[in-house]
C-alpha cells in the first residue's frame, strides 16, 4: 500500500501550504537518486509477489459474513512468530493493508533468477495461507477473495465489532470510519482525496441485468443478460462518468460497446492526441522550426514542412502552444496572432514517411483522400479536405454515440470500496535502469490482458455487477480530480496551492493504466535527437508539468524518462507528516519522491533503487512491478499466473521480442478487459509481429514473413545457446549479428520503441485471449508455446517442467474458455443459489455460503473442477504452519512419558491387521 510512516499526518489546509515545496523536492531527489544510481548494472533476477487477504467472521447460527476487525492484531502475531522462526529456510512478511480487515503478505526473502525457485511460489504461498490460518478464530476465515461481497450493503452491521456508517474521513453514506486500518496514513489518504476533490469520490458501475432485476424495469427494450450483441461487450467507462451523473444522478451510468472503433469519453473526445496540419501561411515560408520550450528555437533539428501533419496536444498552461508527441513545441500562430500556422485535421490524415517515423517524430507528409500533398498545387485545397475529413470525423461519433447505452449503476462513495479490494502483484528486478524501462512498457502491454484472465470481482455492495474486475472501481475510488481537471466547466477558483492550480486537463485518475511509455530505446550524439522522445506508441495526451519537464532535461534526463517524472509530479503529494517536510534531505533520501510515485497507482510501476541507510542494507536495483492480476481462490491459481508472468518477461528479453502497440489501444484493452466474461467473449488488440520480419521473395517482389511462420518447417530460429537453469544469465541473448556495441543489447530491442519498421512489422489486430496465448496463423505463435521454447532452450530440470506443465495447461483451458475464471464461478455460484431471485441481489445468506465454499476450494477442502479442471489442491492445514523442531529437552513428568507409550503401545501395525483380516482372529 506504499510508503507507509510512523508520524502525524497532516490535515489538509495545513499541508496545502506545503504542496508545491514536497513536489519541487520530490524532483530533486529523484535527480539526485538517478544521478547516484544510474550507473548500476548486472544486477541479478530476483522477484516476488504479493497477496492481500481479507479476514471475516462467520455467524453459523444465522448464515451471515462479516467484516473481522483484528487485521492489526493478526499481523502483529505473524510477526511476532516470523521473529521467533528465522531457522526456516522459508518465511513471511506481514504488513498493512487499507482495511482494518486486510493484511499483505509476502516472501520474507526474493525468489531468485533460477528455474528451481519457480517452485518455491506456491510452496510460499500456501505458507502463507497456513500462518494466516493458524492465527484466526474458530468463526474466522480468510479465503483469498477479490472483494467482501456485501461491502456498504449492511447498514451498522457491516463488521465485528460493528461501526456506524460515516464518519469525518469518509462522510460515506453506506460504510464507517471504522473499518479502515488505524495506521494514520490510511485515514489521512481517504480524507485528503475527498478534500482535495472538493467533494466525495463517486463511484457507479453497470448493474447486472437478471429478469428480475427491478432497477431495469423502467428501462424497456433491453433483454437481461446482453449487451451490444454478440460480437461484442459492455464497455464501462471508469473515470469519464461526468456528464453521466449531472444528467442522471447516482443511479445510472453510461455505457458503451467494444465493436466502436473508437473509444470515446463522455464528451465525445477521442482519446488520442489531435493531429494538426503545418501551413505557414506567409511569403517564402517552408515550415516551422521546432522548440524545445515555447519561445526556445531549436535550429539544428529535422524540422516540420509545410503540408507536414504532427501530433501533439494543447498545452492548458500555455496558450497557443501545442506538445508534440515527439517531445517538442510549435506554436499555433504568429505572435501576433494574425498568422495561422497550424490547422486541426481528421486522424485518418495518415503518415507516409518512414525515416521520419524511425526518428520518432511523427511529422510525416500529408496523404489525403486527393493523394500525397506532393500532388496538390494548392495546399489550402488540402488543408480544406483535412478540416472536412475532421468534421465528418465528429459526425461519426455522434452517430457511434446512439449506440451507448444508460443502465442502472450500484453506486459508492469512498475509498474503501475500491482500496478494500485484494490483487495480486509481482516486482522483478532488473539487471540496469534501460531493462527495467523496456519492461515497465512490455508489461503495461499485458497489463490488461492478464487482468481479464484472472477477473474475479463480479459482486459489489450486495449486488451482482455487470463487469467482472476491480481496476476500475480503484480508480473511482482515489479519484482526486477536481472538476476543471476531470474536463467540466465549474468548480472551485483556480488554487496556486495545489499542482496546475486545480486546472490542468488531468485525463485520468491517479490510479489508472500508464500513460506513456518509458523505454527511449536508441541513442544518439546527434544533436537533432537531444530534445526528442523516442516512442512512436505514445498517442495519447501525456500531461505534465512542464517546468519540472524542464528541470529534469536540464540535469541531463533523457527525453521520454523525463516525461514520466513530469507526469507523475502533475499530482499533489496526499499525505504529509509533521516534522517531515524541509527536514528531509534531498541528497540522501527520497520520501518527498515517494510520497508522490507511490500515490500514482498505475498498471505497471517503474521504481529506482532506494537509498541505503546503512552498510548492512541490502542491496535493491532498478525494478518493475507488474500490478494488474486479479487475486484467485487457490495458491496453484496464483502460482500460475505468477510464474507465468515471471517467465513471459524472460522470453521477452531472451527472444528479443517485444509488445508495442499504440497506448490508445491499451486504454481500449483496460476498458474491455472489465467486461462480463472477457476472457472468453472478448477481443483485445496485440501486436500481430512480436519479432522483425524476415525478408523473402516470391519470384515477383520482395515479401516480408513472420520468423515465426517457419517453426512448424525446416527452418528453426530459437537458437539454443546456454544450458542451465539460470534465468537472469538470459536476457540479453541474441545472434551475433544483431548484437551491436550499445552494452550488448541487440539492434532490435535498441530500435523496438521507434516503429522503424514497415506498416505490416508495426500492426496490431484484435485477437481473443485463446489466440493471444495459443497462437494465430503462421506469424502469431502465442504466448504459450513461446513459454513451452523458453523453458527448452534454457533445458529447465525435469521437476520444475511437469509444474509448470501443469500451470501452462490450466492457463491454456482457462484461456480457451474450458475453465471459468473466478469471476464467471462467483457469478454463477449465486445465480444457481436456492435463495437468488434472479434480481441481481446478494442476500445474508447466499453471501454466506460464497465465502464458505471460497474458503474451502482455497484450503483444499471442496473440489472446484469447473475453476481447476481435474487439479487437486491438497488440504491446508493451520497445524502446518511452523516447523517442528527435534527437541531434545529432557521429559520431567514420567506420567507424561507412561501416557504416551500407552497410547501407542496397543496399536496394531499394518501387518498385525492383515494377520487378523486372513485368520479371521
Amino acid at each position: 500500500m506504499g510508503l507507509l510512516k510512523v508520524g502525524v499526518p497532516q490535515p489538509w489546509e495545513k499541508s496545502k501550504k506545503n504542496l508545491n515545496y514536497v513536489r519541487e523536492a520530490g524532483v530533486r531527489q529523484f535527480i539526485s537518486t538517478y544521478n547516484r544510481v544510474k550507473d548500476l548494472k548486472g544486477d541479478e533476477l530476483l522477484w516476488g509477489d504479493e497477496i492481500e487477504y481479507g479476514i471475516f467472521v462467520l455467524d453459523h447460527q444465522n448464515k451471515k459474513v462479516r467484516l473481522s476487525l483484528r487485521a492489526k492484531e493478526i499481523m502483529d502475531n505473524l510477526n511476532k512468530n516470523e521473529a521467533n522462526s528465522p531457522y526456516e529456510s522459508e518465511g513471511c512478511n506481514w504488513v498493512p493493508e487499507y482495511g482494518a480487515w486486510m493484511v499483505e503478505a509476502t516472501p520474507r526473502r526474493p525468489y531468485n533468477g533460477y528455474s528451481v525457485d519457480l517452485l518455491r511460489v506456491e510452496r510460499n504461498m500456501r505458507l502463507r495461507r497456513k500462518r494466516i490460518l493458524s492465527e484466526l478464530n474458530e468463526n474466522e476465515i480468510a479465503p483469498t477473495v477479490a472483494a467482501f461481497p456485501m461491502l456498504g450493503a449492511l447498514g451498522d452491521d457491516g463488521s465485528v465489532p460493528p461501526v456506524p456508517v460515516g464518519g469525518p474521513v469518509t462522510e460515506s453514506e453506506y460504510i464507517g470510519d471504522g473499518i479502515i486500518n488505524p495506521h494514520p496514513r490510511f485515514a489521512a489518504l481517504s480524507a485528503n482525496i475527498r478534500k482535495r476533490r472538493g467533494e466525495k469520490v463517486n463511484i457507479r458501475i453497470p448493474l447486472f441485468h437478471d429478469v428480475n432485476t427491478p432497477e431495469y424495469a423502467d428501462l424497456p427494450g433491453l433483454p437481461p443478460s446482453t449487451c451490444c450483441g454478440e460480437e461484442s461487450i459492455l464497455l464501462w467507462r471508469f473515470g469519464k462518468g461526468d456528464l453521466s451523473r449531472e444528467k442522471y444522478g447516482n443511479g445510472f451510468v453510461i455505457v458503451g460497446c467494444s465493436s466502436s472503433s473508437r473509444e470515446f469519453n463522455d464528451f465525445g473526445d477521442p482519446v488520442t492526441l489531435q493531429k494538426w496540419l503545418v501551413d505557414v501561411e506567409c511569403d517564402g515560408c517552408k515550415g516551422l522550426f521546432y522548440r524545445s520550450a515555447p519561445g526556445v528555437i531549436v535550429p539544428d533539428a529535422d524540422w516540420p514542412r509545410n503540408g507536414d501533419v504532427v501530433v501533439g496536444s494543447a498545452i492548458p498552461d500555455v496558450p497557443g502552444w501545442i506538445r508534440l508527441q515527439n517531445g517538442y513545441y510549435l506554436p499555433m500562430n504568429s505572435d501576433d496572432g494574425k498568422v495561422k500556422f497550424l490547422h486541426k485535421v481528421s486522424s485518418e490524415t495518415h503518415a507516409n514517411n518512414q525515416q521520419k517515423k524511425a526518428l520518432g517524430s511523427e511529422t510525416p507528409m500529408y496523404r489525403g483522400s486527393v493523394g500525397n500533398i506532393n500532388d496538390v498545387p494548392d495546399l489550402k485545397s488540402a488543408l480544406e479536405t483535412a478540416v472536412s475529413s475532421l468534421s465528418d470525423e465528429h459526425q461519426t461519433f455522434n452517430d457511434e454515440a446512439k449506440m451507448f447505452n444508460l443502465r442502472p449503476a450500484i453506486h459508492m462513495d469512498a475509498m474503501a470500496f475500491g482500496m478494500g479490494c485484494c490483487c495480486l502483484q509481482i516486482t522483478f528486478q532488473a539487471t540496469d535502469v534501460d531493462e527495467s524501462r523496456f519492461l515497465y512498457d512490455q508489461l503495461a502491454v499485458l497489463a490488461p490482458i492478464m487482468m481479464a484472465l484472472t477477473a474475479s470481482t463480479p459482486v459489489l455492495k450486495g449486488r451482482l455487477a455487470d463487469t467482472d474486475c476491480r481496476w476500475g472501481i480503484i480508480s473511482e475510488c482515489v479519484d482526486d480530480r477536481r472538476p476543471a481537471e476531470r474536463g467540466r466547466k465549474g468548480g472551485p477558483d483556480p488554487d496556486p496551492e495545489v499542482a496546475g492550480k486545480g486546472y490542468r486537463r488531468l485525463y485520468k485518475s491517479r490510479y489508472d493504466s500508464i500513460s506513456t511509455y518509458i523505454y527511449q530505446g536508441v541513442s544518439s550524439e546527434d544533436g537533432q535527437m537531444n530534445n526528442r522522445i523516442l516512442n512512436m506508441y505514445n498517442d495519447i495526451p501525456v500531461p505534465i508539468d512542464e517546468d519540472k519537464y524542464r528541470q529534469l532535461r536540464e540535469a541531463g534526463i533523457d527525453p521520454l524518462l523525463s516525461q514520466h517524472i513530469a507526469h507523475i509530479f502533475v499530482r499533489d503529494p496526499l499525505v504529509i507528516f509533521d516534522g517531515a517536510v524541509e527536514e528531509v534531505d534531498d541528497d540522501t533520501q527520497t520520501e518527498h519522491f515517494e510520497s508522490i510515485q507511490s500515490t500514482n497507482w498505475q498498471s505497471v510501476r517503474w521504481k529506482p533503487p532506494p537509498p541505503r541507510t546503512g552498510p548492512n542494507d541490502p542491496h535493491i536495483g532498478w525494478r518493475t512491478e507488474f500490478r494488474s492480476m486479479e487475486i484467485q481462490l487457490t495458491d496453484f491459481e496464483n502460482a500460475a499466473f505468477t510464474t507465468f508472468i515471471t517467465l513471459i518477461t524472460r522470453v521477452i528479453l531472451t527472444f528479443d521480442l517485444n509488445l508495442y502497440i499504440p497506448l490508445s489501444r491499451v486504454d481500449a484493452n483496460m476498458q474491455r478487459a472489465h467486461g462480463r466474461n472477457a476472457a472468453v467473449n472478448g477481443k483485445f488488440f496485440f501486436r500481430r509481429h512480436m519479432a522483425p520480419l524476415e525478408k523473402g521473395d516470391d519470384g515477383f517482389d520482395e515479401q516480408y514473413t513472420s520468423m515465426f511462420s517457419t517453426v512448424n518447417g525446416k527452418k528453426s530460429t530459437l537458437p539454443t545457446v546456454f544450458s542451465g537453469d539460470d534465468l537472469s544469465a538470459l536476457n540479453l541473448t541474441s545472434t551475433d549479428s544483431d548484437v551491436s556495441s550499445w552494452e550488448g543489447v541487440s539492434e532490435k530491442r535498441r530500435v523496438a520503441p521507434n516503429a522503424s519498421g514497415g506498416t505490416e512489422e508495426n500492426s496490431y489486430e484484435e485477437m481473443t485471449m485463446a489466440e493471444i496465448m495459443t497462437g494465430k496463423g503462421d506469424y502469431f505463435p502465442g504466448l504459450i508455446p513461446l513459454v513451452y521454447a523458453y523453458l527448452d532452450h534454457i533445458q529447465c530440470d525435469s521437476v520444475t517442467m511437469d509444474r509448470m506443465t501443469t500451470y501452462l495447461d490450466f492457463i491454456e483451458k482457462r484461456a480457451t474458455g474450458q475453465l471459468q475464471t473466478p469471476a464467471t464461478w462467483v457469478r454463477n455460484f449465486i445465480r444457481n443459489h436456492e435463495e437468488y431471485n434472479f434480481d441481481s441481489v446478494v442476500t445474508d445468506s447466499i453471501a454466506y455460503d460464497l465465502m464458505v465454499a471460497c474458503k474451502e476450494i482455497g484450503e483444499g477442502k471442496r473440489g472446484a473442477p469447473e475453476l481447476l479442471g481435474d487439479v487437486v489442491i491438497k488440504p491446508i492445514l493451520a497445524s502446518d504452519a511452523y516447523q517442528t523442531k527435534l527437541d531434545s529437552t529432557r521429559v520431567v513428568s514420567n506420567d507424561h512419558i507412561r501416557s504416551l507409550l500407552q497410547r501407542y503401545a496397543t496399536r496394531k501395525t499394518k501387518f498385525d491387521e492383515t494377520i487378523a483380516v486372513e485368520f479371521q482372529i
